[in-house]
C-alpha cells in the first residue's frame, strides 16, 4: 500500500527518534535506520539528503514544540516569575516524555555529525534563555526585586541542561522533574 506524501518522511523521523531512546547510546547509522524501517538506504535518501538532514527534521520538531508551548505560556501567564517556573517545568517535562529528543538537545546524538546541528541547538538554547530573561525582567518590574535577569536566566538554562544530561546519562532513569520544584525554589531565594 503506497504511503501518502510526507508520511514516509515522518515515519523515518519517528523511527530515528525511537532509536535514540535506547539507553545504550549506540551510534545511529543509516543502515540500521533502514533495517529498522525494512527499506533500503536508497529509500531513506529519497526523502533526506543525508543523516544530518534527518537530525535537522528532529530539531525542527523540537523547536516547533518548545516554542509553541513557550509562546502559549507567555500569552496565558502575565506574572513573570510564574512564566519562568512554567517554562522551566515544561522544558523538563518535555525531556521526560521525549527521551530521544533529549539526546538531541544535549548533543549526545549529534556527536560526529555535522557541526551545524550543534550550532542550531545552541541557538535554540540562546532563544530559550532570551525568553527567560524577558520573563525575569517582567518579574523585576512586578515585584520591585532586583533579580539580575541575565545571570538568573543563564543559571536556569544551565539547570535545565544539567537535568537533561543527568536524565540521559542515567539511561533515562533519573527523571528531570525529580526534586525540580524544590531545586527551583532554592534558585529563587
Amino acid at each position: 500500500m503506497p504511503t501518502k506524501p510526507g508520511e514516509r518522511k515522518q515515519q523515518i523521523l519517528e523511527t530515528l527518534a525511537k532509536m535514540l531512546e535506547s539507553p545504550k547510546r549506540e551510534k545511529i547509522t543509516t543502515a540500521a535506520l533502514a533495517a529498522r524501517l525494512d527499506v533500503s538506504e536508497a529509500a531513506l535518501y529519497r526523502h533526506f539528503a543525508g543523516k544530518a538532514q534527518m537530525f535537522e527534521g528532529l530539531i525542527e520538531f523540537i523547536e516547533q514544540s518548545l516554542f509553541g508551548l513557550i509562546n502559549k505560556i507567555t500569552a496565558e501567564e502575565q506574572e513573570g516569575l510564574r512564566q519562568v517556573g512554567r517554562i522551566v517545568t515544561m522544558l523538563l517535562m518535555f525531556a521526560e516524555k521525549n527521551h530521544g529528543m533529549t539526546r538531541v538537545l544535549i548533543g549526545d546524538a549529534l556527536v560526529n555529525e555535522d557541526e551545524r546541528l550543534q550550532t542550531r541547538i545552541n541557538q535554540l538554547f540562546d532563544r530559550v534563555e532570551s525568553t527567560l530573561k524577558q520573563s525575569l525582567r517582567i518579574a523585576e518590574t512586578q515585584t520591585g526585586r532586583k533579580l539580575n535577569p541575565e545571570a538568573h536566566a543563564n543559571l536556569l538554562i544551565c539547570f535545565v541542561i544539567g537535568r537533561w544530561q543527568q536524565f540521559a546519562m542515567s539511561g533515562f532513569k533519573r527523571k528531570p522533574m525529580q526534586y525540580a520544584q524544590e531545586q527551583l525554589a532554592l534558585l529563587y531565594e
